[in-house]
C-alpha cells in the first residue's frame, strides 16, 4: 500500500540515529516479531514505515528549548492518516485506525499505550533498534552529535540529561530499561540477548575507562 520508494521520501537522512536506515532495520524486525506472533502484517508494515514522520519537528523544537515541547508519535500518527486519506482508493476507516494507534503507541514515553498485537509488534521493533550493538552506536552517534563526552559517571543524584549525559548515562537511564517494557513473548527474547550485549559493552568500557583492562 505504501512503497519503500515512496517511504523514503518522506523522511530526512541528516540524522544518522533517526533516519531511513533506521525505519528498514524496525521494518525488518517488526517483519521478524510480526510474523512470529500473528499480527496483521499489512498494517504493521504500513505503520513501521510512517512511525517516524514527526522525528525531526519534535528534535527541531526540543533543542530550541532544551526539553522535548512535542510527541513525535502523535505527530507522525496525524500526518500517517492524512497520507492514507489521500490515497487513491482510500483504505478502510479500521486499517487506518489500527495503524495511527500503532504509530502513536510507539513511543517510549507515549502516554498512548499499545494495545493491539499489531502495534506492540511495532513498539517492539522500534524499541529493539534502540538497543544491542546498534543501540550502543546509535547512542554514541547521537552524542557525537550533541558534543557530549565519550563517557561519564553517574552520581547517585542525577536526575538525567543535561550537559553531563553521556552514552552511558543514556544506557543507565533508559537503554537498560528498554527490555523489561517488551510487548511480545518474540520481543522479549532477542531484546534479553540484546540487554546483555549491552551490559556486557558498557562494563568493559568502564574498566578501559579506568585502565582496568
Amino acid at each position: 500500500m505504501i512503497s519503500l520508494e515512496f517511504a523514503r521520501s518522506l523522511y530526512d537522512d541528516s540524522d544518522p540515529v533517526h533516519d531511513f536506515d533506521h525505519v528498514l532495520r524496525v521494518l525488518t524486525l517488526a517483519r521478524r516479531i510480526g510474523q512470529a506472533e500473528g499480527a496483521d502484517m499489512a498494517v504493521v508494515e504500513t505503520a513501521v514505515l510512517l512511525h517516524d514522520l514527526g522525528r525531526a519537528d519534535e528534535d527541531h523544537l526540543a533543542h530550541v528549548h532544551n526539553a522535548e515541547v512535542a510527541d513525535h508519535a502523535l505527530e507522525s500518527a496525524e500526518r500517517a492518516r492524512a497520507i492514507l486519506a489521500r490515497l487513491d482508493p482510500p483504505p478502510a476507516p479500521a486499517f487506518v485506525e489500527a495503524v495511527t494507534h500503532a504509530i502513536a503507541a510507539h513511543r517510549f514515553r507515549s502516554a498512548v499505550a499499545p494495545q493491539t498485537l499489531e502495534a506492540k509488534v511495532v513498539f517492539d521493533a522500534d524499541k529493539l533498534d534502540a538497543i544491542g550493538a546498534i543501540g550502543v552506536a546509535r547512542a554514541f552517534a547521537y552524542g557525537g552529535m550533541t558534543g557530549q563526552k565519550l563517557w561519564g559517571e553517574v552520581p547517585p543524584d542525577y536526575p538525567g540529561g543535561g550537559p553531563q549525559h553521556t552514552p552511558y548515562h543514556e544506557f543507565v537511564y533508559k537503554l537498560s530499561r528498554i527490555a523489561e517494557r517488551m510487548q511480545t513473548e518474540t520481543g522479549r527474547a532477542i531484546a534479553r540477548e540484546r540487554h546483555a550485549f549491552m551490559e556486557a559493552f558498557f562494563e568493559r568500557l568502564s574498566r578501559e575507562v579506568h585502565g582496568e583492562d
